[in-house]
């Protein structure tokens, strides 16, 4: 049986735990829980590739990669969206297999995944839920607690089943106290508070979250599991900046190896020491952070594309000498020799396509009057959940500002009242000729479907630009065979993409940006930010990205409590103060753990209290359970038909006595009024749950 001591478990209370309570070195060596350990503490738990080749299609993804990791390791996964780095996470955990290769997990080693969007299963509570982390000690209590029923109803105090039972009990105490099982309610309560939670949402059922908010609930039962590797694919995207934070500090604590995919450049910083590069197949890997690598790499890239351009140059010279001597007798020996050395030389490869030159620069904003927002005691309620309470604000022409502060605590409900999609109570005035743009997570739903992805953005470009859509398209993800898709048929986070290009060709001179880089590479984060940096008019940002954020805002302003704080000076300026602020936060947090530690139990009241409160949502649950079962039937049959679509055999056998396309296009409106219908039942959920919370 494989299992992780807690965190705190040193090596020292390993030497101390076997050789006091065990007494002999021959029973630890008898014992395959103790050598567990031992491999895990002395560097022996590891993954490794070796040669690995993966293959889709016609297209090798990843060519004889050879590579190992080991336990305790902090590595940043980076590469260009479609590089590889989830493949190869997919790899290690055998949801695919690799063409060629080996990829080698030793015996002992546990491995948790959790990757960017994954199926949800609704059965419990959120503290029950979260618990199920603790399966393995569930188990070993169980059984402490059936062989002491057993002990306790038998004399035989000499026989060797006796004995037996007696030394398992032992055993499994020693188990149970390596595990960190009289802890298991404070860590968990530790991880889902780290991770956002309030304590009053313990008893809430996990259906009543979003599907943020449950990736959160994976992310906390993954960590409270304490596998060797965490192997975590973007596992910020759904954070605030202070979970943000928390996760930094737990992963840089964590005894275990993390191999890590984020665009998120401070938070790799902040937690990896290894960084390994995906590119064009092949893997560069530097023992250095990222902020390092990005030197390095650039070295190395200057040092490549020079290889590059030499070797171009022998080629064409060598070409040049076989097209001028090909039919000279005397010189065939010669003429033959080069052709032989052109077939067997090794070309040296450079990025594919160079768009580091690649900018986008927003149309002139239109002036506006000095004072662009002004609220004055301004409030919002959802039902009785009270989300701003009488703020005071002001954003002048030119201002960069984010909204930062934990989720749910008004940030884009602020914006979208903004945009006027929100009623409220109190005084909200925009400036003279304010001109807003907003880009939000339900943007893309008012795009033209029938549009395709050029002509969507060739409506909105003017001038000069529109020579360059193909390349900005690219810069944002959208390959030369997707800028001809229709919109209709994009998955969501194109969509959003497509909808942020869109927005920033668009003349506004108030911008409002909830949430930009979820869905972008580094690349686009670059490009993105560079562009809000020669803007010149006056900009709002929603976003948990720090070095995104860094250099781009001039103010903060934090949500918190249902109030609005300003904090002159940039993100990382606020980020120093609150870390000041927040030491008494952190003694009573942990006076209140301390007592959680003593009591070890949770009160039940408020569950119970809530079944009526449960009652009244089930209609509303079961409508849209429905609605997800009948969507799951909808793109599983036009999945079918994209299957049929893309090879030429299966489509000329097609006969369901219906044209192809027409049966196709009623299913893409179908699945569409479904997902809206989907989210409308969903909101209704989230109505009533903010209307009685």
């Amino acid at each position: 049986m494989k299992y992780a001591p807690s965190s705190h478990f040193t090596w020292q209370a390993f030497n101390f735990i076997t050789f006091n309570s065990l007494k002999s070195s021959s029973i630890i060596l008898k014992n395959q829980r103790f050598l567990s350990l031992y491999d895990q503490y002395t560097g022996m738990t590891m993954i490794s590739l070796s040669q690995v080749c993966v293959q889709f299609g016609g297209f090798e993804l990843l060519s004889n990669i050879s590579l190992m990791f080991n336990c305790g390791e902090k590595i940043g996964l980076i590469g260009n969206n479609g590089a590889g780095k989830t493949t190869l996470l997919r790899l290690f955990v055998g949801k695919i297999k690799p063409g060629e290769g080996k990829i080698v997990i030793s015996k002992e080693t546990t491995v948790g995944y959790l990757p960017q969007q994954m199926k949800h299963k609704d059965r419990k509570n959120l503290l029950d839920e979260t618990l199920t982390a603790f399966s393995g000690i569930t188990r070993l209590e169980e059984e402490i607690e059936n062989i002491n029923n057993v002990l306790a109803q038998r004399e035989d105090y000499k026989s060797n089943e006796y004995k037996g039972l007696i030394h398992r009990l032992s055993e499994a105490h020693e188990e149970y106290q390596i595990k960190g099982g009289h802890s298991i309610m404070a860590d968990a309560e530790k991880a889902l508070v780290g991770l956002g939670f309030t304590r009053d949402e313990f008893s809430k059922p996990t259906s009543h979250f979003s599907g943020g908010w449950r990736m959160r609930i994976e992310l906390a039962k993954l960590l409270l599991k304490k596998p060797d590797f965490l192997l975590l694919d973007e596992p910020t995207n759904h954070l605030d900046i202070e979970s943000i934070q928390w996760l930094e500090n737990y992963l840089k604590d964590y005894h275990g190896g993390v191999i890590l995919i984020s665009h998120d450049r401070a938070f790799l910083d902040n937690v990896t020491s290894r960084t390994v590069e995906l590119l064009l197949g092949k893997i560069y890997d530097y023992k250095v952070p990222f902020s390092k690598f990005v030197k390095l790499r650039r070295e190395r890239m200057e040092t490549q594309l020079a290889a590059y351009k030499n070797q171009q140059k022998k080629i064409a010279d060598t070409r040049e000498f076989i097209d001028r001597f090909r039919y000279k007798a005397t010189k065939a020996v010669q003429v033959q020799s080069r052709i032989k050395h052109l077939d067997k030389l090794e070309r040296i490869e450079v990025e594919s396509e160079d768009k580091s030159g690649i900018s986008i620069k927003f149309p002139p904003a239109p002036r506006a009057g000095s004072i662009v927002v002004e609220a004055v005691s301004l409030s919002k309620s959802f039902g009785k959940n009270l989300v701003l309470d009488e703020i005071d604000i002001i954003i002048e022409r030119g201002e960069k500002v984010a909204f930062v502060g934990k989720n749910g605590e008004g940030k884009t409900t602020f914006s979208r009242i903004l945009m006027g999609e929100l009623e409220f109570s109190g005084n909200l005035k925009l400036g003279h000729n304010v001109i807003t743009g907003y880009f939000a997570q339900n943007q893309d739903e008012l795009m033209d479907g029938n549009k395709t992805v050029f002509q969507t953005i060739d409506d909105v470009a003017k001038g000069e630009i529109r020579t360059r859509i193909r390349d900005i398209l690219g810069a944002f993800l959208f390959s030369r065979e997707e800028v001809d898709k229709k919109v209709k048929v994009l998955s969501g986070g194109e969509r959003s993409r497509l909808a942020l290009i869109k927005l920033l060709l668009e003349p506004n001179n108030l911008l409002i940006m909830d949430e930009p880089t979820n869905h972008l590479d580094m690349r686009s984060i670059d490009i993105l930010k560079e562009a809000l940096l020669e803007y010149d008019g006056t900009l709002v940002l929603v976003s948990h990205d720090r070095e995104f954020l860094n250099g781009l805002t001039n103010k903060v302003f934090e949500f918190g409590n249902r109030k609005i704080k300003e904090s002159a000076g940039g993100i990382y300026d606020f980020l120093g103060r609150k870390k000041i602020e927040s030491l008494r936060e952190l003694e009573i947090k942990r006076t209140g753990l301390k007592i959680l530690q003593k009591k070890e139990t949770l009160n039940k009241k408020e569950y119970f209290r809530r079944k009526e409160y449960e009652k009244n949502l089930r209609k509303l649950e079961r409508r849209v359970g429905k609605l997800e079962s009948e969507i799951e039937i909808l793109e599983k049959k036009i999945a079918e038909m994209d299957r049929v679509l893309f090879s030429p055999k299966k489509f000329a056998n097609y006969n369901s006595g219906k044209d192809f396309f027409v049966e196709y296009e009623k299913l893409k409106e179908k699945l569409t009024l479904k997902l809206k219908e989907w989210e409308g039942s969903s909101a209704d959920v989230e109505k009533f749950l903010l209307i009685n919370d």
